[in-house]
């Protein structure tokens, strides 16, 4: 009773509201089946009290172990999906909780500097963001310069150059200058929050897919009604009439008791015990499956959807690209040695935090380490300066370096030949980033800086096309860099300059022509895109949002992957299905023979048990407890029904995780 009524109440919450819309599902098909099981156990009880000829079956264990194995499979089901994700929260905590407020007296004097809530600030209060600091609310510079990294918002690895008048976005990091700056936009208005809802709207717009039991049972539950009536009918009518033997009829039994029999036979052999197990346990071998390849699939909406994507979106920073910038190309424009030049363009960029900085002194040590020279630590500058937007100048041995763009070689007066516009020109057209290294006034060399793609980034959007799937390029960075890249890899179609709300708008643009979208992208500013899209896959090696808001995670942070996931969803729903197939076929051939064609013969009756047993043990088991349908006259018969409904179950689930591995 505790099993029928109490653990298995959510089957009658379920039914009722299936009911209630004028439909069928499982869940129906469970209770109706359970039900007549239990209550006809009870009546078997009843009437065993009061009459010592009857020798009917109770059935009592059948429900209450239908209702065991229908909810571990949910509950494998539950465990394949993994934990909430926790997008959100981590996109909230991106803002920092407390800000410097500055104070100021009629005159505009600072008077006071105090740390308050960020929840307290107002639009047009006066904060200042010291180095290190993360920015609480949007706002405009008023006051100092420094350089600011917006990867959480444009995905762009270096970091940008802000001044007076420049805009600031809350939750953006503040890398090395003191800034003061005036709130624009605070508490829900901010740039952070808008994303914190627009992810949460997307996630929550994700109706989740019907199962595909749940549309078998549609038809199947009112088909089994059907023929469960009619058995009864076929049995009560004519054992009514006297046409058939009254030996037929166990001891202690009436027509009517005989014929109610077999239709509830009918409808607990019905009761699918692998239809609920079908799907969670291909899901939970192919989620194992998955993750021992890299694969991190969390669910199975996502294995559900995989398959039908037509259109891949993808990053670019971090994505396609390593995300790391590093000197691809150098030139001379001097007298002055390849070594001497990087060396001191090295030393001038060492104090700097900035990714090309980082990366010309990356490639001084590979230099010096390639030459096998003794100058392994870089030497010490003087009067060491940011420029904006431009680049660094430092006095180096006593050299004046310049290390940065034209615009810094400009406004320093130094000449900028013909030579070395042709090659800035022909560096920035393959999508790079030309470094110019002035010694004294002339400019010495250049470096060419690239954020290089991944080996397998061409073969990947190859193969896709090869599948029927369009490869779209999305990213924050400028539309000359995004187009280079998008032909390098073979990629037709690109957006570029785009901040994160307009990565999921170009989503949900796609969705609107009918196609199924995938966005595979690594930065907290794809969040929203991979939240939107039908399916989300999240580089390993990127953020934590991008991470907790996708569907798939590649752990590898291998494009590769990606072709594994939709196979991995292909190969698993032709499982399901093939699930569905041998968890509906048993139960449909055991129908007509819980129907009582053969009862009346004991010997064809443990003929046909013995046949069960084989076809358990070569392909599936035939449905619910063969005692259902054998209305026998001994207590042997019995027995041997109860050892095979007990091994009916057994081979249920050893079958249906077998079938479900690949």
């Amino acid at each position: 009773m505790v099993v029928q009524f109490m653990i298995g109440w959510r089957f009658y919450i379920g039914s009722y509201h299936a009911l209630r819309q004028g439909s069928s599902n499982m869940d129906v098909l469970v209770a109706m089946g359970t039900n007549t099981a239990y209550f006809y156990s009870v009546y078997v009880v009843l009437k065993s009290l009061t009459s010592r000829s009857f020798e009917g079956q109770d059935f009592f264990e059948t429900s209450a172990m239908l209702i065991s194995f229908i909810l571990l499979g949910k509950y494998l089901e539950v465990i394949a999906k993994g934990k909430t994700s926790e997008a959100l929260a981590k996109l909230a905590d991106l803002a920092p909780e407390t800000a410097s407020l500055l104070i100021f007296d009629e005159g505009d004097n600072v008077i006071a500097e105090t740390e308050i809530s960020t929840q307290l600030l107002q639009r047009n209060d006066v904060i200042k963001i010291v180095p290190g600091a993360k920015v609480p609310v949007d706002g405009i510079v008023i006051n100092g310069q420094s350089y600011v990294n917006e990867s959480m918002m444009t995905g762009e690895a270096r970091p940008i150059a802000k001044g007076p008048e420049d805009k600031v976005i809350g939750g953006t990091v503040n890398e090395n200058g003191c800034i003061v700056v005036k709130a624009t936009h605070v508490g829900s208005e901010t740039a952070l929050s808008q994303m914190v809802q627009l992810v949460e709207a997307a996630q929550l717009s994700k109706a989740p897919v019907q199962k595909l039991a749940d549309k078998i049972s549609r038809v199947f539950v009112p088909a089994v009604v059907v023929v469960a009536l009619l058995a009864w009918l076929g049995w009560f009518i004519p054992g009514a009439a006297h046409l058939y033997p009254s030996t037929w009829i166990p001891s202690g039994m009436d027509e009517f008791e005989l014929a109610l029999q077999f239709g509830i036979s009918v409808l607990v052999v019905a009761c699918p015990c692998a239809l609920g197990l079908a799907t969670p346990t291909a899901v939970m071998v192919a989620t194992g499956k998955g993750a021992s390849q890299g694969v991190l699939i969390k669910g199975g909406s996502a294995l559900e959807k995989a398959h039908k994507v037509k259109a891949i979106v993808f990053d670019k920073t971090g994505t396609l690209t390593v995300g790391k910038p590093s000197v691809v190309h150098s030139m001379l424009f001097s007298s002055s040695s390849l070594q001497e030049v990087c060396d001191l363009a090295a030393a001038a960029e060492a104090n700097s935090e900035h990714p090309i900085s980082k990366a010309v002194v990356e490639y001084a040590k590979k230099l010096n380490s390639k030459y096998d020279s003794i100058n392994d630590r870089v030497m010490d500058a003087k009067d060491f300066k940011v420029h904006p937007g431009a680049g660094v100048s430092a006095i180096v041995c006593g050299k004046t370096v310049l290390v940065g763009n034209k615009r810094l070689m400009l406004a320093s007066n130094v000449l900028i030949s013909r030579e070395v516009e042709k090659y800035v020109t022909e560096t920035e057209n393959v999508a790079r980033t030309c470094v110019l290294v002035a010694l004294d006034g002339e400019i010495s060399g250049a470096l060419a800086v690239s954020d290089p793609l991944k080996p397998e980034a061409g073969r990947v959007v190859s193969f896709l096309a090869s599948m029927g799937i369009t490869s779209i390029m999305i990213t924050g960075d400028n539309q000359a860099t995004a187009t280079a890249i998008a032909q390098e890899v073979g990629i037709n179609t690109v957006f570029a300059e785009t901040d994160p709300v307009g990565k999921a708008e170009k989503i949900k643009d796609l969705q609107g022509k009918g196609l199924t979208v995938a966005m595979v992208g690594d930065g907290i500013n794809d969040s929203l895109a991979l939240a939107a899209a039908d399916v989300g896959m999240a580089i390993g090696a990127g953020t934590d949002v991008a991470i907790e808001a996708a569907d798939i995670v590649l752990m590898k942070s291998n494009l590769e992957d990606v072709v594994t996931a939709i196979d991995l969803s292909l190969k698993t729903l032709s499982r399901i299905r093939m699930n569905y197939v041998w968890a509906l076929g048993y139960n449909i051939l055991a129908m007509p023979v819980a129907a009582g064609p053969y009862s009346h013969s004991l010997e064809f009756a443990c003929h046909l048990g013995l046949l069960e047993h084989a076809w358990h043990s070569h392909q599936l088991a035939l449905s619910a407890p063969l005692s259902c349908f054998s209305p026998t006259r001994s207590h042997c018969d019995w027995r041997i029904s109860r050892i095979l409904w007990k091994m009916e179950v057994r081979y249920e689930i050893m079958i249906t995780v077998f079938r479900s591995r690949f």
